[in-house]
């Protein structure tokens, strides 16, 4: 599937096919793909708590307010990031690059960052994991694959189950699977003319 048709038939699917089983390759080329989302300064702080036991789906569920597709998906993600990513050897985020390269962006990661301050900081953690879901979204819908983005959940139930570190922060929860029913028609998209301003409001 290209990905102008992943955009316009990816939809948020509630009910799964507890049926199938997702091959391994498949949950691997998911990641992989995660991976290659892009991040301020190259600094990846996206993390990915992937939940696929049983049990663990169990608890998640509970914390999700019994939503059943935590549950019924093949995958649960927890999309958490590094609040302090950028402080930890940023050395590596540019380990490929010309040394010149290097040596320009490295110190620039702990200048920008250490100046923004805490709140800058977590939104950065927000802006990455938000692209690295649409990223798993769309690469889900181009392999046959449906999923559902999630901001329903205890964040606190959900940071005890995953044991969260503490210098973590909880984006977003995203489960994938395969499609038990079509999604509901589409609510209602607002009009381009609400939502597009041409150089200012």
């Amino acid at each position: 599937m290209d990905t102008i048709s992943a955009i316009t038939e990816r939809r948020s699917v509630k009910k799964y096919d507890t049926s199938f089983t997702m091959p391994e390759e498949d949950v691997e080329k998911l990641l992989d793909l995660a991976l290659l989302s892009p991040t301020s300064f190259n600094i990846q702080n996206w993390r990915f708590v992937v939940v696929r036991d049983p049990e663990q789906k169990k608890k998640l569920r509970e914390a999700a307010w019994n939503q059943a597709q935590v549950e019924d998906a093949q995958l649960a993600i927890v999309i958490c990031g590094d609040i302090r990513a950028w402080a930890k050897s940023p050395e590596r985020y540019w380990r490929n690059a010309p040394e010149e390269a290097q040596n320009v962006l490295v110190p620039m990661i702990g200048n920008f960052y250490e100046n923004a301050g805490p709140q800058v900081q977590r939104d950065e953690v927000m802006r990455s994991g938000g692209i690295a879901a649409q990223t798993l979204m769309l690469a889900a819908k181009a392999m046959g694959y449906d999923s559902n983005p999630m901001i329903g959940f205890d964040p606190q139930q959900v940071a005890d189950l995953i044991k969260l570190p503490e210098d973590h922060e909880i984006a977003m929860m995203l489960v994938i699977g395969k499609a038990a029913e079509p999604a509901r028609p589409r609510g209602g998209q607002l009009d381009k003319s609400e939502v597009v301003f041409r150089d200012s409001f």
